[in-house]
């Protein structure tokens, strides 16, 4: 007999693996999502899981702090990672999908649950008493990011977001591109689009004298370092974009044989192949100026766009200061906090804490206690770092192994110690979670 109802606010990659944990332990769902009856800046369709900034989910390598994460989540039954592999396009190294599948799919999916509700409504307020896992992301209604601001006497925090535009693929060309990836001619995944050195400072000149959406319009600005407009990066100084997201190493043109002076990457946004985005190219330009700026590029010259780059407000919670350690509000022990709105940032860190909310959130419901991972892991290190309350002022991370435990062995051997400490630690953590009776989902 299934256990009382539980709510999921917020349909993103959080919410959806939230759900997703709490069903198949056995637990009624009813998931909110207000799309499409309220939009947000960013979002362009009611799907469950839109993804409004890149297509990749990163790395993959076990030997990056990327690749443990997947790892991880791939063994707590992760719906994200399981759906990505079925919607997924070229991308090198990294996991890189056809995001209209990807969400179509994770929308089919969630809906043919019998357990799992979708209520297509806003949430404005906060049910105190019913168990909740807010996963409302980064772009959290004002309504309820005033109720939960008065939840937990912390003011709203806010950053800005800049996405890459996406172009149409019959209008790059090809005469001024080609196809390779970093330091590899198996996987020539990446389309490049070279600039020599004029090229190169003419576009830096121009770019830094365009216009831009002015922060005005937005509140107090503050970017994610992670993310940085190329704008942003460009003025830091001339050789920012060279190391940054215009980056030319590993790479040889073969119209020249010679590595180029910067060049710009663009990945498949599908399974098509008719559109690609523009790799680290998020922007707040006015859509005239990304389009007179990119076609300075000469295999952009002529680019049609199908999405310009944008910037939104995203929101999040000062998590240290108001989460415990089992992903409960603190003074509120039925509300949880899952994905951006409690400040990891980055997709699959996102959809990661909301796996963990949802164990949580199903132990308590069975009364069992939760713990979280040691910091060997990569999950058991976003959690310590968003509720360490040493930690003044409090930033949006990814995963890294800046987070992570430090390995006691030399720097060359600090990779493969890292990942092997995080299997062990992890797989311990895992066994420990027969107590919560029922989980057989693991």
């Amino acid at each position: 007999m299934p256990f009382p109802r539980a709510r999921v606010i917020g349909g993103g990659l959080a919410g959806v693996e939230a759900s997703h944990i709490l069903a198949k332990g056995g637990v009624q769902v009813d998931l909110f999502e207000m799309r499409p009856g309220s939009m947000t800046p960013a979002h362009k369709t009611a799907l469950l899981a839109e993804l409004v900034c890149s297509n990749s989910f990163k790395g993959v390598d076990p030997m990056t702090a990327h690749g443990i994460l997947k790892r991880e989540m791939h063994s707590l039954g992760s719906l994200v990672l399981a759906i990505a592999g079925k919607t997924c396009v070229p991308a090198g190294k990294a996991l890189a999908v056809d995001r209209t599948a990807f969400a179509s799919q994770i929308t089919e999916y969630i809906t043919a649950q019998s357990l799992i509700t979708l209520r297509r409504e806003e949430v404005k307020t906060i049910e105190r008493d019913y168990p909740t896992i807010i996963a409302t992301g980064p772009l959290t209604s004002d309504a309820l990011a005033q109720d939960l601001a008065s939840i937990t006497g912390s003011s709203r925090l806010f950053f800005y977001d800049a996405i890459s535009p996406i172009i149409e693929a019959d209008s790059i060309d090809m005469g001024h591109a080609f196809f390779a990836a970093r330091w590899s001619d198996d996987n020539p995944d990446y389309l490049n689009c070279p600039l020599d050195e004029d090229q190169f400072l003419q576009f830096m000149e121009e770019l830094l004298k365009a216009d831009k959406v002015g922060s005005h319009d937005f509140e107090d600005a503050r970017f994610f370092e992670a993310c940085l407009p190329i704008e942003v990066l460009a003025s830091r100084g001339t050789d920012a974009l060279r190391f940054g997201p215009m980056r030319p190493v590993g790479l040889k043109d073969p119209s020249t044989l010679k590595r180029p002076y910067a060049v710009v990457q663009l990945r498949k946004e599908n399974l098509l192949g008719n559109a690609y985005t523009m790799v680290g190219f998020q922007t707040r330009l006015t859509y005239a100026e990304q389009k007179r700026i990119i076609g300075m590029i000469p295999a952009l010259s002529s680019a049609r766009y199908l999405r310009y780059g944008s910037i939104h407000r995203n929101t999040y919670l000062d998590s240290p200061r108001v989460l415990g350690s089992d992903l409960s509000l603190l003074g509120l022990s039925n509300t949880y906090l899952a994905g951006q709105i409690m400040g990891v940032e980055g997709y699959m860190e996102s959809a990661a804490t909301g796996i963990l909310a949802g164990i949580s959130l199903l132990g308590r419901i069975k009364g069992k206690p939760f713990h979280p991972p040691g910091t060997e892991t990569a999950l058991g290190a976003l959690m310590h770092y968003i509720t360490d309350c040493t930690i003044e002022v409090f930033q949006p991370m990814n995963i890294n192994f800046g987070i992570m435990a430090t390995p006691d062995v030399p720097k060359n051997r600090r990779s493969e110690a890292r990942s092997v400490s995080a299997l062990l630690a992890f797989t311990g953590w895992k066994n420990s979670l027969a107590d919560i009776e029922g989980l057989n989902i693991l």
